[in-house]
């Protein structure tokens, strides 16, 4: 252990100087580089909630497809019809759910657009 800490402590010192050195090294700057407007904000906001948005409401659809589906082939067996029940049920809820958060989204796209209150 005493190897250990003895040997430790020696490179922490050797590395002092590297540490320090990092310091005083320039940051390099980009150039073009500009901040983002409102514009493009709430273009990106657009297009990554639409494409969620799509995904999202192809697999719920999916979801109830295939809850349908295990229905059928459930027959007379109760256990099987109560999963397929219920993946169909949680394939409309979610499906709801990311309608509300499309209009959520929406609002909000809106709001930052600033064409929320416009009256025209």
């Amino acid at each position: 252990m005493n190897k250990l800490m003895k040997y430790g402590a020696m490179g922490a010192i050797l590395l002092l100087p590297i540490l320090t050195f990092a310091a005083t090294v320039p940051v390099p700057t980009i150039e073009g580089g500009g901040g983002w407007s409102m514009a493009t904000l709430v273009d990106i906001l657009k297009s990554v909630s639409r494409f969620l948005i799509i995904v999202s409401v192809i697999i719920a659809v999916i979801m109830i497809i295939v809850g349908g589906i295990m229905w059928m082939l459930a027959r007379d067996n109760e256990d099987m019809a109560g999963k397929a029940r219920k993946t169909v049920v949680n394939g409309i809820i979610g499906a709801a759910i990311v309608l509300a958060v499309g209009v959520i989204l929406q609002t909000i796209q809106l709001v930052i657009s600033r064409g929320f209150f416009n009256a025209q």
